[in-house]
């Protein structure tokens, strides 16, 4: 009997992979464990991840020194984690404020991020965790970066479309990235374009660039371009969000269940509860747009961003 993972199980050993610590593999266990289909196909999985978690269980409980976590390790909050990478001068830390609460040390001078420094953007009705990071220059490079840019669920690259220097400095940055083998970032934020010429070195990096990067042009200080580029932030996260409603009630729509792109009527069941999803029957979909259609569905329907389900037991 093939196991049938789904996209909730697969996130849960992502998040196993990156762990750091015991408290994080064994937290990341158990989720795997909750939303693992229980059946004869998955008995040997279930038995493994038990050993696992028995392991580790016993290894957190011996005694010793407690040990710190890496300063640089930043803990994921929101429903996803963005590193923003660029070259000195480029703005990211000015990014970082104009998006988010955060308030990071902004100076005209290179090299001012020293340490990373998260910040939550409100999108819609979710927070994205964005973490500013120190530049990556043939000067110098932080060697920790690369772990951090690791855990992280995607990066976005932040230019200055004042900076004469840009190819080159973008260049560095792959020659980097490659030698960290990790991947390019999905979207280039260009950054400044309210500079004089900006708007032309924009419209340079743009063609240049084409198929390579979807670039945007921003500007934190006139704050031009930040609401597309923090949806571009929610789509390459690659999330969905579902909302529920009990029978004969309005659904609530202020707080929604975030799952993975792919998940399903099954899958979002489990997210709000691993029992319930056991007994459930049926399910009844409804979209803001027809809040009165209530189209019944399938266990294995797949959900869409803003879908609201009546789940039935």
């Amino acid at each position: 009997m093939p196991a049938n993972l789904g996209p909730e199980y697969l996130a849960a050993e992502e998040e196993f992979r990156r762990a750091e610590t015991v408290a994080e593999r064994i937290a990341a266990l158990e989720k795997m464990y909750a939303v693992l289909p229980k059946h004869k196909g998955t008995e040997k999985l279930q038995a493994d991840i038990r050993r696992r978690l028995s392991q580790l269980r016993k290894e957190s409980q011996k005694k010793g020194p407690a040990r710190a976590a890496p300063f640089y390790l930043v803990r994921r909050e929101g429903i996803g984690q963005i590193a923003l990478l660029g070259p000195p001068n480029s703005g990211k830390s000015s990014l970082l404020r104009a998006m988010t609460h955060a308030q990071p040390e902004v100076a005209p001078y290179p090299f001012t991020t020293h340490s990373p420094t998260p910040g939550m953007a409100q999108f819609e009705d979710v927070q994205i965790q964005l973490v500013d990071l120190p530049p990556l220059a043939p000067d110098w490079v932080e060697p920790w970066v690369a772990q951090v840019l690791r855990r992280a669920d995607h990066t976005l690259l932040v230019v200055g479309a004042d900076d004469p220097d840009d190819l080159s400095e973008i260049e560095f940055i792959e020659r980097q990235l490659e030698e960290w083998k990790l991947p390019r970032p999905r979207v280039m934020a260009v950054n400044k374009v309210d500079q004089p010429g900006g708007r032309d070195n924009f419209a340079v990096l743009a063609e240049l660039y084409d198929g390579q990067y979807e670039c945007l042009p921003v500007s934190a200080e006139t704050r031009e371009g930040l609401d597309e580029l923090l949806r571009r932030c929610f789509q390459i996260l690659d999330v969905v969000r579902v909302y529920t409603k009990a029978p004969g009630k309005k659904p609530d729509l202020t707080a929604p269940y975030v799952l993975k792109r792919g998940s399903t009527v099954l899958d979002a069941a489990r997210h709000v509860h691993k029992d319930f999803a056991e007994h459930l029957k049926l399910a009844r979909l409804y979209r803001r747009e027809r809040p009165e259609d209530g189209l019944p569905v399938s266990r294995d329907y797949v959900v869409q961003d803003g879908d609201i389900l009546e789940f039935h037991a």
